[in-house]
């Protein structure tokens, strides 16, 4: 008889859920931890690798490696899959993509003429 109540019981339980008649605890609003969101550049901000080059030999921006140990401050232990320099704002910024160890990709921007990270 136990049983049989207990049964009812999470049944009735899952089909509250199911419908929507019980809330569940989690908010769906980002809390105080989450990121603030950036805004990424476009892709066709972005320069081409002889562009790149080229800004890197006039001494325009740092070096992509530059860029890439900025970031790594941020995001230890994560693994870089990208590097462009976009143009963000009338300034040339470094877009990084790195994959964490969650599994989750991030995106960082680091300013390309001083080497700081200016977006998570």
């Amino acid at each position: 008889m136990r049983i049989l109540l207990a049964l009812l019981l999470i049944g009735l339980t899952i089909a509250g859920f199911a419908t929507g008649s019980i809330d569940t605890l989690a908010e769906e609003t980002p809390g105080a931890g989450a990121p603030p969101l950036i805004a990424v550049p476009r892709s066709e901000t972005c320069l081409s690798a002889a562009d790149l080059r080229e800004a890197v030999a006039d001494k325009r921006v740092i070096a992509p490696v530059a860029a890439i140990r900025a970031a790594r401050q941020v995001i230890p232990r994560a693994e870089i899959q990208r590097a462009r320099l976009c143009r963000n704002d009338e300034t040339l910024v470094y877009l990084l993509t790195a994959l964490r160890r969650d599994g989750q990709f991030v995106h960082v921007m680091v300013d390309a003429t001083t080497g700081q990270v200016s977006g998570p």
